[in-house]
């Protein structure tokens, strides 16, 4: 049973502050209610990437590590730097909704955040939340909630650094300086990424798309007293990719967020927050150096929460936020900005062998109106430390500035696209780990999609998706074990046909092992096929990858590191003609003390 008794200080958890405090098997969670909660005690399908993980994986790119993950899929047009976009349990890639320390990310002209330009040395942990999460944070919420956590300082001051050099003549380095005592911390890194990549389109023409990625990030914060505490951190992420296209063939990125964290404790009981941020995403593309098109995006945030604790086991939280998106382009964008309003409640209870949490959500959108949206989960706990839960949920999203204005394509009589999400799971531990099993249907109305009558977007698409994930986690000694198996069925109601780029199937397998100073691990990964438009006309076939990798701590504080991944050069696509990469080894040298 949850409770919510505690001190005034430990309300403090209720902000992104424990994120970072979370253990390997059971780690604190904070996107899936917006409050601290471990990860048994969580009604939602929420997955947690801890720096652990990701040191251990040895992936190159967020995209990498984030396919991983049960219910996601990604696309990727090609190899480091390409466009990458990120589906979750079969829903549209601009159905997931992605904060950077509780600060919302993403182009508003795009409608997505471009995962590829984001370097992992930059990243403490992810936490994954699948399902609708309209009613806690507005549009975009209808697959789920992606929320990154950069690297947080304790401790005394001290330097990391490391150098990976690799296939396609890549070359990455990192380094950063943290510490920090009980009343305040640091964080500043830095990173740098250069490759010359390989050819990743099928049109004729053999050449390489490189890719050069340059990017720093500074978080610190300060305790006052045992009740208050305010938090800044800014990341910057500037890219430089070629890829194969008619109209443009390079391009530049800058992708950059800034926040301020404010939190207090007023009372015993009550814990209240601000959050101050602004993010930037902005492009220029080229065609043969020459400059071609711009597309910025500047979107401010700002978000006021309380939680209320009413006695032992109920917790009340109280919220507004303030979304306003600006668009500067070279295209003539008859709308150029747009304002929304949101205002959450939502109520967490545990009475004996059963939790609740209900929450409720309205958004006042400056284009479209009001949007309301709920969700009702319910967990029960059986014998043998069984827990059965159920969720229903309802999301929107808004249309991009893209669907809506864009000269000779944009439609601006689009309406948002709902949802409907129903889930039943049950979970359990199991040795030394845990397992767990869910089942949902998410039904989406007026889908947005290209209608050839009006050669432009149009809500003329309804799609109904089923899904099945399964998870297994074990430890035993130096032995780990993770395993995560997803079935899915995303069906366009309309015609029958699947929805495109979504695999049926995808499996993910890993086995680390630990010898003394050595440590060996491999990562089996498979996918089934899949079509890469509506019509069904195209059709990819399925891929299985499998890497190995190896760690050997040479001294105190020093390893030496070692990546094989697709040690079979399997050739495959998640992409129609986009090549992904084959065969690459990857050796890495690091000082982390």
């Amino acid at each position: 049973m949850k409770s919510y008794a505690f001190p005034a200080a430990l309300l403090l958890s209720s902000s992104v502050v424990l994120a970072d405090q979370a253990s390997t098997l059971n780690p604190v969670v904070v996107t899936a209610t917006r409050t601290a909660e471990t990860a048994d005690e969580t009604l939602a399908s929420v997955t947690v990437i801890s720096r652990e993980d990701i040191e251990r994986s040895q992936a190159q790119m967020l995209p990498e590590i984030l396919r991983t993950v049960p219910g996601v899929s990604v696309v990727n047009n090609g190899g480091l730097g390409q466009s990458s976009s990120v589906f979750l349990r079969g829903t549209n890639s601009d159905h997931v909704l992605v904060l950077i320390d509780g600060i919302k990310v993403g182009s508003a002209t795009l409608g997505t955040y471009s995962f590829q330009d984001l370097p992992l040395s930059q990243v403490e942990r992810i936490e994954i939340v699948r399902g609708p999460r309209s009613s806690l944070y507005g549009s975009e919420a209808i697959g789920g909630v992606i929320q990154i956590f950069t690297r947080k300082g304790s401790g005394e001051i001290k330097p990391r650094f490391s150098v990976t050099a690799g296939s396609h003549n890549t070359l990455r380095s990192n380094a950063s300086l943290s510490g920090g005592d009980a009343d305040g911390w640091f964080n500043l890194g830095i990173s740098a990424l250069s490759t010359d990549g390989f050819d990743v389109k099928q049109d004729g023409e053999t050449d390489s798309d490189g890719y050069d990625n340059r990017a720093v990030t500074l978080r610190a914060g300060r305790e006052f007293g045992e009740s208050s505490e305010v938090e800044l951190h800014w990341l910057r992420a500037d890219g430089e990719a070629d890829f194969d296209g008619s109209f443009q063939n390079s391009g530049e990125s800058s992708q950059q967020v800034l926040g301020l964290r404010l939190s207090t404790a007023l009372t015993d009981s009550w814990q209240s927050s601000l959050q101050l941020g602004r993010s930037w995403d902005d492009t220029d593309s080229f065609l043969n150096g020459v400059f071609s098109s711009r597309f910025d995006t500047v979107r401010d945030n700002v978000s006021w929460q309380n939680d209320i604790a009413l006695g032992v086991s109920d917790l009340l939280t109280l919220g507004l936020d303030y979304q306003k998106d600006d668009v500067s382009s070279t295209e003539a964008f008859s709308v150029t900005e747009r304002d929304n309003k949101g205002a959450f409640a939502q109520y967490q209870t545990a009475m004996g062998q059963h939790d609740l949490i209900a929450s409720l959500r309205s958004d006042d959108n400056e284009q479209f109106g009001r949007y309301n949206t709920g969700s009702l989960a319910w967990g029960y706990a059986l014998a043998n430390d069984l827990r059965l839960s159920a969720s229903y949920g309802t999301a929107f999203k808004a249309p991009s500035f893209n669907e809506l204005y864009y000269p000779g394509y944009g439609n601006a009589n689009l309406g948002p696209e709902e949802s409907r999400s129903l889930e039943v799971g049950l979970s359990g531990p199991v040795g030394n780990g845990r397992w767990s099993l869910n089942v949902y249907e998410t039904r989406i109305d007026d889908l947005i999609a290209y209608d050839s009558s009006i050669f432009g977007p149009a809500n003329i698409q309804n799609a109904r998706i089923r899904g099945i994930e399964t998870v297994l986690s074990q430890s035993l000694g130096d032995w780990r074990f993770n395993a995560n198996l997803t079935l899915l069925q995303p069906e366009d109601t309309d015609s029958g046909n699947d929805l495109p780029r979504r695999p049926r199937e995808a499996l993910q397998l890993d086995l680390d092992r630990q010898f003394g100073a050595l440590g060996l691990g491999a990562s089996l990964h498979t996918e089934g096929s899949r079509y890469d438009n509506l019509s069904n006309s195209t059709k990819m076939d399925g891929f299985t990858t499998l890497d190995l990798r190896a760690r050997y701590a040479v001294a105190k504080d020093w390893s030496v590191q070692a990546r094989v991944a697709n040690l079979f050069d399997d050739q495959y696509e998640t992409a129609a003609s986009y090549n992904e990469e084959g065969r690459t080894v990857f050796v890495t040298l690091a000082y982390q003390p």
